[in-house]
């Protein structure tokens, strides 16, 4: 039989390849007709009146035009990406040629945001595609490719603020500890094309936006900061954060006068009436395809969810904790009092994590209701933050793989679930743009077994963890067997878990 090592990669290899970029869009945008072409994306039907223009930006762009164009063909007038600066060299030396546009393509490819950050470059392009998007009629389509990373792709303050000035503004916030949401609520009010500003600017046209999501919930306004979505926040909003974080009285001149002569009200909705945002890919999608294949190769398969998030030791221990629950299930024990114990203490942990949209108690009814001794695979999404305290190499997906086998291998010590002996259990952790970390892995692959097995021959895992030096943890084993390496991927859709458990 397979291994659960060789089931669990071909799951990951499934979820990522249902969120590559070409199948994404060849499954989800046609051009019909020849007359009056129609663009159906999902079944949804935009005639093309006049010229058909595209623009996109985001870490996954460039596969999704190059596809896009593919479909497209002649009808295609011209198009302006901005992308991730290098990553042409990157896929060209990876060989995926199909990520790559055409010679003589009529899209222009503009490179910047270095190291995720706006810069001069992305500055260019985002000017570039603004005076395309002001200069469309009301017979034009413009597509709009949206990727995770397309904020920093598309930075474009409001004259006279400077991109330093609002560079500087936006450290300023993070140092004072403000949240994402609130960096984002600050970066938009002060945009010209973020919160919606594309969409205004390429009024009458028609605007069609394929969105890859890679934050938690798909919210449309906060993937690249929204450009073509309806902002749910005004200037009120924006002023209320620099006045909690204390910054209001020391901004530079030309953002009071952007704020104190900008509009107070958000764009009505109405206003957005030529727009259709339609998210094409997301971790949901993945974990959809995921839990297919697991079906297909025996097991019983539930997506826990598509949104798990917090500290990564947390979400450690709630995964530990269901694979005990699971094992216990396995052994006939799952009814008595150490079964009640452990649903107690996920239905705790999970009140902790707040995680949106789990329903753990119906989730853990699913769980018993399964057949005894039947394989189970257990799928989640979503991504995991670590405090760094070390000076090792690694990612969140290497270190919340090792802490699930060390919390395993530690349970099974104390005896707390001796059941799990007559468990095989192995977990899976993975970025599905191919990257976790400053390494070559996305992920890694972890059993209580790899963590005894390490034990025995002198290591301290706990060593490693607080050194946060997972990669060189498993790099040691069977020539680095247990790391998840895939090279990258093209796309981005957060993180995917996959728990694989059957009987012994």
């Amino acid at each position: 039989p397979m291994s659960l090592r060789e089931h669990a990669l071909s799951l990951f290899r499934g979820a990522l390849g249902t969120v590559r970029p070409a199948p994404m869009l060849k499954r989800a945008l046609k051009l019909q007709g020849n007359g009056c072409p129609q663009l159906l994306v999902k079944g949804q039907a935009f005639p093309v009146k006049r010229d058909l223009y595209l623009v996109g930006f985001g870490k996954a762009v460039l596969g999704m035009a190059a596809a896009a164009e593919e479909i497209l063909g002649e009808h295609l007038t011209r198009g302006i990406i901005n992308v991730p600066l290098g990553i042409q060299e990157s896929l060209r030396r990876a060989g995926m040629q199909e990520m790559l546009l055409k010679p003589h393509s009529k899209i222009q490819v503009i490179e910047g945001a270095k190291n995720n950050l706006p810069d001069a470059e992305a500055l260019k392009g985002a000017a570039a595609i603004q005076e395309l998007a002001e200069g469309l009629t009301a017979d034009d389509l413009l597509l709009v490719l949206i990727s995770g990373g397309g904020s920093a792709l598309l930075p474009a303050p409001i004259p006279p603020i400077l991109l330093e000035e609002k560079e500087k503004l936006t450290k300023m916030l993070a140092s004072r500890g403000a949240a994402i949401q609130e960096l984002n609520t600050v970066r938009k009010t002060l945009s010209v094309l973020k919160g919606g500003g594309l969409a205004q600017l390429a009024h009458p046209a028609q605007v069609v936006s394929l969105i890859l999501s890679d934050v938690i919930g798909d919210p449309l306004d906060i993937i690249a900061s929204g450009p073509t979505a309806a902002s749910s926040h005004s200037v009120q909003d924006c002023l209320q954060i620099l006045t909690k974080y204390n910054l209001l009285h020391n901004l530079p001149k030309s953002v009071e006068m952007v704020l104190s002569s900008s509009p107070t009200k958000p764009t009505a909705p109405e206003n957005y009436s030529h727009v259709s945002n339609i998210i094409l890919g997301s971790n949901t999608l993945a974990l959809e395809e995921a839990k297919c294949q697991a079906e297909g190769l025996g097991y019983a398969a539930l997506v826990l969810s598509a949104a798990v998030h917090g500290e990564v030791g947390q979400v450690a221990t709630l995964y530990c904790q269901l694979i005990q629950l699971v094992c216990l299930g396995f052994a006939g024990l799952g009814e008595g009092p150490l079964g009640d114990e452990l649903r107690g203490k996920l239905l705790q942990l999970a009140a902790e994590l707040q995680i949106p949209g789990l329903d753990l108690d119906k989730f853990l009814q699913a769980l018993q209701g399964l057949r005894p001794n039947r394989p189970v695979c257990i799928l989640a999404g979503g991504e995991t933050t670590v405090q760094l305290q070390g000076t090792g190499k690694g990612g969140r997906n290497q270190e919340l793989a090792l802490r699930v086998g060390l919390g395993l291998h530690k349970a099974r010590a104390t005896g707390a679930s001796s059941p799990q002996g007559r468990c095989e259990i192995l977990f899976l952790s993975g970025g599905t743009d191919g990257q976790d970390g400053p390494t070559e892995a996305a992920g890694a692959f972890c059993s209580p077994g790899l963590v005894a097995e390490a034990l025995q021959e002198g290591l301290d895992v706990e060593a490693f963890l607080r050194n946060n030096d997972s990669y060189t943890f498993f790099s040691q084993f069977q020539g680095g067997h247990h790391l998840l390496v895939t090279g990258l991927t093209g796309t981005n859709v957060m993180d995917i878990q996959a728990i694989l458990i059957r009987a012994m």
